[in-house]
């Protein structure tokens, strides 16, 4: 997320009451999770297995809950529980409406059309001669391009999956990104596309997806990809251009797919793929599948 105007350190810091290790007029430009963020946004971590990992990511301001050393260029914001004040600040930001108010504030191009039982969230923007079935839900800060099709019972810009357990209770992260669809994609039905929690779920241009596809948080999905029904991708997961997933295929968080990779019906995939064509609970790679599979089914 990217506030609408620069931010102070000892700004920010006064917000969710924490110490701050660093120039009090250091810039601070957003925030991000730590798959995406870049310099001058601030990153949050509140477990020593990823302290350095954060410390040495792209972010410059890092949210931490014990002061360590600062590397040099960086800012700390040092916090008794980071989760909850990366919630604090993303929220005060970023206002969330969750349908609860309509500022009738949506930009609609030219020539496209929009079923009257499709419902629409805040701050939306949707391109020329798109064309949006009954019954879709599009989530505020959704932008769409030119020439889409979504068909009926898709929500896009639903919350991301992302959870901890606190006090044996589970407490989210609130969901302030958004997500993109660019120009000629085509979405079909009861499809699901969460927002990004400080980013945006993007969906590149040409892309075609089948009914009952569920894509995670911050997903990357390249150009002119196809995918089929039932496919499941999770949060922060990078595609891409004109890969093909088929059936049933499921991608675990954080993993990325080289372009023009074939990933064959019930696939699992838990690592990342260069191209080529996959198949398997463990995504093997398609020949050598085969082969194995014969040489089993030779044994005497």
């Amino acid at each position: 997320m990217t506030f609408h105007q620069p931010q102070k350190l000892k700004t920010i810091a006064e917000l969710i009451g924490a110490k701050f290790v660093g120039s009090e007029d250091f810039e601070v430009l957003g925030t991000n999770e730590i798959h995406m963020v870049k310099a001058g946004e601030i990153v949050f971590v509140n477990h020593p297995k990823y302290y350095d990992k954060a410390l040495n990511s792209a972010a410059t301001i890092i949210l931490i809950d014990k002061e360590v050393e600062c590397p040099e260029g960086k800012a700390l914001l040092v916090s008794d529980d980071p989760f909850r004040d990366f919630n604090k600040i993303n929220t005060h930001f970023t206002r969330i409406y969750n349908f609860t108010e309509e500022l009738h504030d949506a930009e609609i191009g030219e020539g496209t059309k929009i079923h009257a039982s499709a419902v629409i969230g805040n701050n939306v923007k949707i391109g020329k001669n798109t064309l949006i079935f009954p019954n879709v839900v599009i989530g505020d800060r959704t932008v769409i391009g030119d020439n889409v099709v979504i068909q009926s019972n898709t929500v896009l810009g639903g919350d991301a999956f992302y959870y901890r357990k606190l006090n044996g209770n589970f407490d989210r992260l609130i969901s302030v990104g958004n997500v993109v669809i660019e120009n000629n994609v085509e979405i079909g039905n009861c499809c699901t596309i969460d927002r990004g929690v400080t980013d945006s779920t993007i969906i590149g241009e040409g892309s075609v997806l089948d009914n009952q596809i569920q894509i995670g948080h911050d997903t990357v999905i390249g150009k002119k990809c196809l995918i089929a029904s039932q496919v499941g991708i999770a949060g922060c997961c990078i595609i891409g251009d004109e890969v093909t997933l088929w059936g049933q295929v499921g991608i675990a968080s954080g993993n990325k797919i080289e372009s023009g990779a074939v990933i064959l019906g019930k696939t699992g995939v838990n690592r990342d793929l260069e191209k080529g064509t996959y198949i398997g609970m463990f995504a093997e790679d398609f020949k050598t599948y085969l082969k194995k599979e014969v040489k089993l089914r030779n044994l005497k």
